[in-house]
């Protein structure tokens, strides 16, 4: 049940402007800032549910589609906005976490949305929320900025009439603030061990949670996963009488190379029919992401003369972003993902001695599967620190590196420079002529660079 009080945290002062909006949401209990010593109280739906209703339902104004995973749904979320809007659909699109910039998080396929848009949202959302709470068995608690924020987006979709949402979990799924929509379709992307504290120790456990955004009678796309996880969600779509459409199925194969133009990428599709695309975000795993992307738009009926276009135009922040001249960010943090970034980036920079990696990544992540792909593809690291936003042990890293280096009796230069300014001015010092700089591990290790960035 849903009780009122005064909450301290709620000001009664108008939003003036869009750093207002970020200030009021992030006075609330902010668990994306956790890497560990989670509750299972923490995260739920129940209160969400509360939420939303208290505030009239805002989701239920447009259609979605909800996906989930461990890494790709974010590029995958984005070219499906990007081709419903070719479609002529108003189209919102929800991730997370941003790079830089809060508005990230809600934007007009990619676009961001007006200062007035957002600030008008905001004080609508406070108004509308005004001294919420919710009480249960366990006590009485009131909103994570996690779902503030997902409110948000969907008052923000509401009052700017968007025809159609696209929206990606934030963390699992079964939990998730997001997984309150009635979607039209759910989509699966590739599962790694992740957030192995709060979603399960095994490919199996990870899928389950992930596998719960699936809605009854309504269509599933699955993407490349492993065998483990595509059985846990055939098992959920049969439970739910939903149909799913299996990528592995689907695409008989596919070709990708990343060039300084984009990644060239070739889909041969089971029925002979063949898409060649030039996307402008560069990296292997892009082919996936945009097959799946087309697979669920296809399917859907979502697919016209520009859709192809507008999925080779579209880019996301954070995504082998070149942001400089010989300066890339990517925001990969698992091994697989950063497998596939390592080996797109040396067909655009072959020379090991001359390119320079800036990687640092939060302490509940994969380092000893993570540190050695490192080495194996660069001989100049320079370990940062990964903003300030979530923990991370910058010292325990770099004597992960260091460790490493001595076993395989590399010869890389390994140096810890925590401040992001000075890694990156430390990283054009050691550049070489041919060479560039990738900047990976976190996101926000990503943005931290392009803050520095900018004031250099």
């Amino acid at each position: 049940m849903t009780k009122n009080r005064q909450v301290s945290t709620v000001s009664v002062m108008e939003l003036k402007c869009f750093a207002d909006v970020v200030a009021y949401l992030e006075g609330f209990l902010n668990l994306e800032k956790k890497t560990q010593h989670y509750t299972t109280r923490e995260y739920r739906l129940d209160r969400m549910i509360a939420l939303l209703d208290h505030v009239g339902n805002p989701q239920e104004s447009f259609q979605s589609i909800h996906l989930a995973g461990s890494k790709g749904k974010g590029s995958t979320a984005s070219f499906i906005a990007s081709g419903l809007t070719a479609m002529g659909y108003k189209t919102g699109l929800y991730m997370s976490p941003h790079l830089v910039d809060y508005r990230e998080r809600f934007t007009l396929s990619g676009t961001y949305f007006s200062d007035e848009a957002l600030v008008r949202a905001g004080n609508l959302l406070k108004t509308s929320v005004g001294d919420f709470s919710f009480s249960d068995e366990w006590g009485e608690t009131t909103p994570t900025t996690f779902e503030l924020l997902t409110t948000y987006a969907y008052l923000l979709f509401k009052e700017e009439k968007c025809e159609w949402a696209v929206v990606e979990t934030g963390l699992g799924g079964r939990l998730d603030a997001t997984n309150t929509l009635q979607s039209s379709a759910s989509v699966l992307c590739p599962i790694e061990l992740e957030h192995t504290r709060i979603l399960g120790s095994t490919i199996g456990e990870i899928a389950s949670e992930k596998a719960k955004i699936i809605k009854a009678g309504q269509p599933v796309f699955i993407g490349l996963v492993p065998e483990e996880a595509k059985e846990v969600f055939l098992k959920e779509c049969r439970k739910q009488r939903a149909k799913p459409f299996l990528l592995e199925e689907l695409l008989a194969g596919y070709e990708t190379r990343t060039t300084l133009e984009g990644e060239r990428v070739t889909l041969a599709w089971s029925d002979g029919t063949e898409d060649r695309l030039l996307l402008s975000m560069k990296g292997s795993i892009q082919a996936q992401n945009v097959a799946l992307a087309l697979l669920t738009l296809r399917t859907l009926g979502l697919f016209g003369g520009r859709t192809i276009h507008a999925l080779e135009a579209n880019t996301v922040p954070g995504r082998f972003q070149q942001v400089a001249p010989s300066l890339y960010i990517d925001g990969a943090h698992t091994p697989a993902s950063l497998s596939a970034l390592t080996r797109s980036f040396d067909e655009l920079y072959p020379s090991k001695d001359a390119n320079v990696v800036i990687y640092g990544a939060l302490e509940d992540k994969d380092h000893l599967h993570m540190a050695p792909i490192i080495l194996q593809h660069f001989n100049k690291i320079i370990i940062s620190r990964p903003g300030t936003f979530k923990k991370s042990d910058l010292q325990k890293l770099f004597s992960i590196f260091e460790a490493l280096k001595a076993e395989s009796r590399s010869t890389a230069s390994i140096f810890l420079i925590e401040d992001n300014s000075q890694a990156l001015e430390k990283a054009y010092m050691l550049k070489g002529e041919d060479g560039a700089i990738l900047v990976c591990g976190s996101f926000y290790l990503g943005g931290g660079i392009a803050e520095a960035l900018k004031r250099r």
